[in-house]
């Protein structure tokens, strides 16, 4: 019996794992960053934390359509560097001078994963292959625009489960506590989840989270954040 392949989801497509758990602790640093320092409001009762719930909310809103942009602007970027790079190697003034060129991109990327021989094989195709090509044009694709759709919704959906509380309890305080813990909780998970990517302890890892989350809460709110 062959086993169905699962289908990836519309954010494994277009975010890699480390950008993904990014967008999602990004999005848990804003909320907790406006949940730990609801104390004024909680004294104006379960409609002024309400409020500060839904700032948070927009404040989620408002950043994941900066790092929409920014991821956009970041692929610009890279596309421009490896077309600025195309263009080095063919302006070389001889092959030597182009071969060092692909050398130093190659081997930065490929010296822990090949032999010397299989490295310098590997440059000597590139380079092949550059002398023709035509360097892309550093446009917006439609690839760019999915990547910065999964960054909005990533920070946007970060920040519902910290709703949930306040739908169920009454008490302002203990909705604010039960949300923070949520988000609490979910710093740990996203530690475990960098775990699996790093190979190392998820237990160890997931409170390591949980304190960086915290600690860069706790420097936003001193300096006003």
């Amino acid at each position: 019996m062959t086993t169905r392949r699962r289908k990836a989801s519309f954010f494994q497509r277009h975010l890699d794992p480390v950008s993904r758990l990014g967008e999602i602790l990004f999005g848990l640093i804003m909320v907790l960053t406006a949940t730990l320092t609801a104390r004024l409001t909680v004294a104006e009762g379960q409609a002024g934390v309400r409020r500060l719930l839904f700032s948070a909310i927009g404040c989620n809103i408002a950043w994941g359509f900066i790092d929409a942009i920014m991821y956009v602007m970041n692929c610009l970027t890279e596309r421009g560097a490896e077309t600025r790079f195309i263009k080095a190697v063919q302006a070389a003034p001889n092959s030597a001078v182009a071969l060092d060129l692909v050398r130093a991109r190659v081997e930065s990327q490929f010296d822990a994963l090949s032999e010397p021989e299989e490295r310098e094989t590997l440059c000597q195709a590139v380079l092949k292959h550059l002398a023709h090509i035509r360097p892309p044009k550093v446009r917006i694709t439609s690839e760019d625009l999915y990547g910065a759709v999964a960054c909005f919704c990533l920070v946007f959906l970060s920040c519902l489960p910290a709703a949930v509380p306040f739908l169920i309890f009454s008490n302002p305080t203990v909705a604010l506590r039960a949300s923070n813990g949520i988000l609490v909780l979910m710093l740990f998970v996203i530690g475990q989840k960098w775990a699996q990517l790093a190979g190392t302890s998820r237990l160890a890892a997931g409170l390591a989270m949980v304190v960086i989350g915290l600690v860069l809460v706790g420097v936003a709110v001193l300096l006003g954040g």
